[in-house]
């Protein structure tokens, strides 16, 4: 099973990776952009077809390594194994 963990930083934390980012943006001619947030995205492949345990499996690794509680949060997504992450119509790898 996939275990997708998506670490952000928490809302009210400075973010300048994504200032930096919403600035570049501008500078390319992007003026909708109002804001950008920068994070990480996590893709685990764990030993189990179980969603209970891949979710605890997950969680804890999350809680222990993958993300900072004081300043970020984070979330998990399961995927069967084998299936492609963020591939919607229109998506580009």
């Amino acid at each position: 099973m996939t275990v997708l963990v998506k670490v952000m930083l928490k809302p009210g934390v400075l973010d300048p990776q994504g200032k930096a980012i919403a600035d570049a943006l501008h500078r390319l001619g992007y003026g909708a952009v109002s804001d950008v947030r920068a994070g990480k995205l996590f893709r685990i492949e764990v030993a189990t077809d179980d969603p209970k345990a891949a979710r605890e499996a997950g969680s804890q690794m999350a809680e222990k390594l993958l993300a900072n509680p004081v300043i970020e949060d984070y979330e998990l997504v399961l995927e069967a194994a084998g299936a492609e992450a963020g591939m919607e119509a229109g998506a580009h790898r």
